[in-house]
């Protein structure tokens, strides 16, 4: 093997292993809640439809849910799907309405690496939706931060 081959084979290699970190880790599944764009569209408004069908973040601090306290339940604002208590909600100083638990099996993850960093997708189990975030800097007793768009959450008072 000459100089040129091996060198060509390692371009390839590491080319080969940028192009597995950047491709999607979740292909559009088939979810119990599925709609066409066109009625995503209808169903949302436009803000909710950029967060949640395209993965966009909101401003940090726009969210009314920062400040609700009352008891109930968060809900996916795309198809209704219980996602997660008051109870486990709190402050995490982010902006962004956050939570240390989600309810079981209401939540999937997937790996994002769209800022550079490897991070933990939050999405809807029922729709595919994207909400946001979750970390492991977060309170007891998880240790998680559900850092979540409140464009992409209703939430439903008990």
């Amino acid at each position: 093997m000459d100089r040129r081959h091996f060198l060509g084979g390692i371009t390839g290699g590491i080319m080969a292993v940028a192009l597995w970190q950047v491709w999607p880790q979740r292909a559009e599944a088939a979810y119990p809640f599925a709609l066409s764009d066109a009625e995503w569209k209808k169903r949302l408004s436009p803000w909710a439809y950029k967060v949640l069908r395209q993965k966009a973040t909101e401003f940090p601090g726009s969210s009314p849910l920062n400040e609700e306290h009352r008891a109930g339940l968060f809900s996916c604002a795309g198809c209704d799907q219980q996602l997660f208590s008051s109870k486990t909600k709190f402050d995490s100083g982010t902006g962004w309405p956050s939570f240390w638990a989600a309810l079981p099996r209401s939540v999937g993850t997937s790996r994002d690496l769209g800022l550079g960093e490897i991070r933990t997708e939050v999405h809807c189990a029922r729709c595919g939706g994207h909400l946001g975030h979750v970390f492991d800097d977060g309170p007891r007793p998880t240790g998680r931060r559900y850092c979540m768009n409140g464009v992409a959450l209703r939430f439903n008072p008990a």
